[in-house]
């Protein structure tokens, strides 16, 4: 039996958990030879990969189960919920590595044993980035933003590996202590701004803020397979539920047509779009009927009804297909 996007998924976030559980360990080992606090930094924000690693593939397995009474829209929103505790944690630890990295710097102490601990900080940004890379690169494929940000966050993690390996060559080259503890305020500060940004996505996606890119992929696809009998779309919208996309908008037709082929012409526009993205789509359209008005506008074929003659195509766009509003001379 082949494996489903969704057991892929849950996989993946396995993965993401167990390597973060390890490395964490490692860090604190790094932190005990070296006493450094760039390493402690490290090793702090690496207890927020385990929490959220644990939180984002109990998330996965929740996208994953089917639409049911209580969830009609399935359950692909605790997906944002995922990253958004990601990135609160986060936060917090970057204000609480700033408070520890200011005290150190006006107060610095030795660094012991340097070579280890840039060897073993080392050894942690390659894995890290590795999965990260993997998590990232199969998050946009499988459309899972929690596996995105999970990736992205140890890509983060990476870096602040790297940041503090070089804060202990620079301490044992130069003997300045103060590089240490310069090194945690950078990275705290660092690990402050993407915190928030992840915070902010999610709150973007709970909050249905409108996927630009998306919106302009459906509105350009309807273009371009336009037909006659699609005289005019408005109030178009997409909301994305985890790596799916629910789509509604308005198709005004001519007025005269029968019911059946009404529904006919909205079920090829919802398949149109349907197989446009590699992910599940749900798309409803509401019927509209032509008025006299859209006359002008329309060139459907032998009309019967015809009152204007016809003018010129208003052509869909991002600016007036999402209005809720006919369009008219």
């Amino acid at each position: 039996m082949p494996i489903t996007a969704a057991q892929t998924k849950q996989r993946l976030g396995l993965l993401s958990l167990v390597v973060s559980i390890v490395l964490v360990l490692t860090k604190f080992y790094a932190y005990r030879l070296t006493h450094s606090q760039a390493v402690l930094t490290d090793a702090l924000e690496s207890i927020i990969n385990v929490a959220t690693s644990g939180f984002a593939l109990y998330s996965l397995y929740l996208a994953s189960l089917p639409k049911d009474e209580n969830h009609p829209y399935v359950h692909g929103k605790i997906e944002y919920l995922s990253i958004g505790f990601e990135g609160a944690l986060i936060f917090v630890a970057g204000g609480f590595i700033l408070v520890s990295a200011t005290r150190s710097f006006w107060h610095p102490h030795p660094v012991a044993r340097p070579d280890w601990g840039v060897l073993l900080l080392a050894a942690t940004a390659a894995v890290n980035f590795g999965v990260g890379l993997l998590l990232v690169r199969s998050g946009r494929r499988l459309g899972s933003v929690a596996l995105t940000g999970d990736g992205q966050h140890l890509y983060i993690d990476a870096l602040t590996s790297i940041v503090s390996a070089g804060a202990l060559v620079l301490v044992h080259f130069t003997g300045v202590l103060r590089f240490d503890a310069g090194a945690a305020l950078l990275l705290g500060g660092f690990i402050l701004v993407n915190g928030y940004r992840m915070t902010r996505r999610a709150v973007s996606g709970l909050m249905d803020e409108t996927d630009t890119a998306v919106v302009a992929e459906v509105i350009a696809e309807l273009q371009a397979r336009r037909q006659p009998s699609w005289i005019d779309v408005h109030n178009l919208r997409v909301q994305r539920y985890g790596a799916n996309l629910h789509i509604d908008c308005h198709m005004q037709m001519p007025y005269y047509f029968p019911l059946e082929q009404v529904h006919t012409e909205l079920h090829a526009i919802e398949e149109l779009i349907g197989q446009r993205f590699a992910v599940e789509v749900e798309m409803f359209v509401h019927a509209d009927p032509c008025t006299f008005r859209a006359c002008s506008l329309c060139h459907m074929p032998a009309c019967p009804v015809r009152q204007h003659p016809f003018e010129r195509e208003v052509g869909w766009t991002l600016q007036n297909a999402v209005r809720n509003e006919r369009h008219h001379l």
